[in-house]
């Protein structure tokens, strides 16, 4: 095992030092082929490893080296091997090699060409350090490993401004995160005098039920995941990251980068099981996440920044599981949402692609007949999402309603509205984008054209996960198979007995009947949606309108409630006018000082001059006199 998991870690970084080194010199095809392949050739191995693996094995520790002793605390450079990092393994680079390929055919015609596929494979080789790490500080490399990829592919059309302005924004605002993620590390290190996971699970015994230091630390840690999964607040950098290359949206904001925060506090599990007043923290952040950001989707005219709300609102849906102790839920979502998410962020490429280039669903429309592989694969991929029965989407997110249920049925009906306006923006974007009449120019209708087979073929894949990927944990309520609650249990070892307790509990007051009511209120939920939506902007043919347009919520929806306008007045603009202020203190108090102590030395410098002017009989005169007024004053002072 210890040759296959370095062979999925080194295989990506391989790919990135030939598509950087050798790239330019190299064929597209060749470029495009080998990155590809070794993101698959990861995605095999761990394949091979998975099958070795049941719901009993225990965790598998790799000792690369050892890396620093410190105050009698070893860290050792290695890599932890269980159920959580297989099943993150599986998702990285099964997904990343669908998007690889995809991308052949994407960016075929950008002279960035093997530029970007370094970029993906250096991502991936990150991504996988972050999740097969057995510490928390090889977590920390990887961490900051896919950020930097995630600001060079964000800005990777850097001529435009604007798009240089969303990297650094992704980047400044992931740095927030990052600082309370370090703090958390710091704190942990002192308190258990360890860092890897194993022995912090160990120690976490130590720690009382909502102490002071263990609520710290894991809202410490949760900052972290905040920045990184794009919570309130820290949330406002993923739409505008969208301005990177479609495939970038579906690798890095839909299937993998983001669900990171995730997986960290999952990992984390044995420390926020203590921790009760975070959880209920974590769940109020995450209900007002997928709140807000449902909200802001409703009406938005761009089709990567519908999918782009779409992704905040899931992350929150995942969020809450996890405020209520449900992580194998979480996680089961984690895994649907990276299927039914990374389809449509393609399958909006596809459309953007066939619409040379435009983003803009005021200006498509009727594309279902011409388009039409993309077409159907897209219609799955909304359906998931918006809760269609028996689809991966529905069944996941089902099971988060029921666990926040057996929490607080106020929390479920502030999900169920959540989930009801997720129907409602994805229905909108699929009517306003496939049916009634093209409205885009008649150059753009002269080039419509479905995709090559390199960009269909992943849509065909990860459309055929969307509809099966929620038999991989079904409910009890249908019954014992080999189904039931499979990944439940396959993640059941990584979770401590306390944590699975926790998850447990919350479930044993709920009977079945309650979750067929609820089952079947979701349903007729669904459905009286998408036939209200469809008459609207399918029979009707209603239209978006211009932003100007917009009065009262739906101006309010369409400008994001203006917090990306407060953001820039509270801190852009405060932290502009502290850097004016400094250069006003450098430049007229510090340059004026240093040239005063420089001017007063000039001029002493020529006073001096007089005196010093080379004339030997002078300088015997003052010597003379300054000896005799030495000897004077001596004899006085006698």
């Amino acid at each position: 095992m210890e040759n296959l998991i370095y062979a999925i870690i080194l295989l990506p970084l391989l790919g990135f030092l030939i598509s950087g080194v050798f790239g330019k010199y190299l064929p597209k095809n060749i470029v495009g082929g080998i990155a590809t392949l070794v993101v698959f050739a990861s995605f095999c191995l761990a394949i091979s490893i998975f099958n070795t693996m049941d719901n009993t094995s225990q965790p598998t520790i790799i000792k690369a080296f050892e890396w620093f002793k410190v105050n009698g605390m070893q860290v050792n450079f290695g890599f932890q091997v269980d159920q959580l990092s297989i099943m993150m393994v599986l998702i990285i680079t099964g997904i990343g090699s669908l998007i690889h390929l995809y991308s052949i055919g994407y960016m075929h015609h950008d002279g960035g060409f093997a530029r970007f596929f370094a970029y993906l494979n250096l991502f991936v080789f990150s991504m996988l350090l972050l999740v097969l790490g057995s510490n928390y500080l090889i977590l920390f490399i990887g961490w900051e490993g896919v950020a930097l990829c995630s600001y060079l592919l964000i800005g990777f059309w850097f001529e435009n401004e604007d798009y240089g302005k969303a990297a650094r924004k992704a980047f400044i605002m992931n740095r927030i995160g990052d600082l309370g993620l370090l703090v958390g590390i710091f704190l942990l290190a002192i308190e258990t005098n360890a860092v890897d996971y194993l022995s912090v699970a160990n120690n976490a015994s130590k720690f009382a039920i909502d102490s002071p230091i263990i609520i710290f630390i894991t809202a410490s840690l949760f900052i972290g995941a905040v920045g990184k999964s794009a919570q309130v607040p820290l949330y406002t950098w993923l739409p505008d990251a969208m301005a990177g290359p479609t495939p970038v949206s579906a690798l890095i904001h839909a299937a993998t980068m983001v669900t990171a925060g995730i997986y960290l506090v999952v990992r984390s599990n044995f420390l926020y099981t203590l921790a009760p007043t975070v959880q209920g923290g974590i769940l109020f952040i995450a209900l007002l996440t997928a709140a807000l950001a449902a909200f802001f989707a409703i009406r938005q005219n761009d089709i990567k920044k519908v999918l782009a709300y779409s992704t905040v609102s899931q992350l929150g849906f995942m969020f809450a599981a996890l405020g209520v102790g449900a992580y194998t839920t979480a996680m089961f979502h984690l895994m649907t949402h990276a299927f039914f998410k990374a389809l449509l962020f393609l399958g909006s490429g596809s459309v953007i692609h066939a619409m040379s280039g435009e983003q803009d669903m005021r200006f498509m429309g009727g594309l279902k007949d011409k388009i039409k592989l993309t077409h159907w694969t897209f219609l799955i991929g909304t359906l998931a999402i918006s809760g269609f029965p028996l689809l991966s989407g529905m069944i996941s997110k089902d099971e988060i309603l029921v666990s926040v249920f057996a929490a607080s049925p106020i929390y479920w009906g502030i999900l169920f509205l959540i989930a009801a306006f997720t129907a409602t923006y994805m229905f909108r974007m699929y009517y306003l984008t496939f049916h009634g009449t093209f409205r885009g120019t008649e150059e753009q209708k002269h080039h419509i054209h479905e995709s090559p087979l390199n960009m269909t073929l992943p849509l065909v894949v990860l459309a055929v996960l969307s509809l099966v990927g929620g038999f991989f944990n079904l409910p009890k309520l249908v019954g014992e198979n080999i189904f039931t609650e499979k990944l439940a249990l396959w993640l059941k070892p990584v979770l401590t007995p306390q944590s699975w307790g926790q998850q447990e509990a919350n479930m044993e007051g709920l009977s079945h009947s309650t979750e067929y009511i609820l089952l079947g209120i979701t349903i007729l939920m669904f459905f009286g949606v998408w036939f209200y939506v469809k008459n609207l902007y399918g029979t009707k043919g209603k239209l978006a309108l211009p932003e100007e347009n917009y009065k009262g919520w739906e101006r309010l929806s369409t400008k994001k409630l203006f917090v990306d306008e407060i953001y820039t007045i509270l801190f852009v603009k405060t932290t502009e006018g502290l850097g004016r202020a400094a250069k006003m203190f450098d430049k007229d108090i510090l340059d004026k000082g240093v040239e005063f102590v420089g001017e007063g030395a000039e001029d002493s410098g020529k006073s001096m001059k007089r005196f010093q002017n080379g004339n030997v009989e002078n300088y015997v005169l003052i010597m003379s006199l300054a000896i005799g007024l030495i000897l004077i004053v001596n004899f006085i002072f006698q």
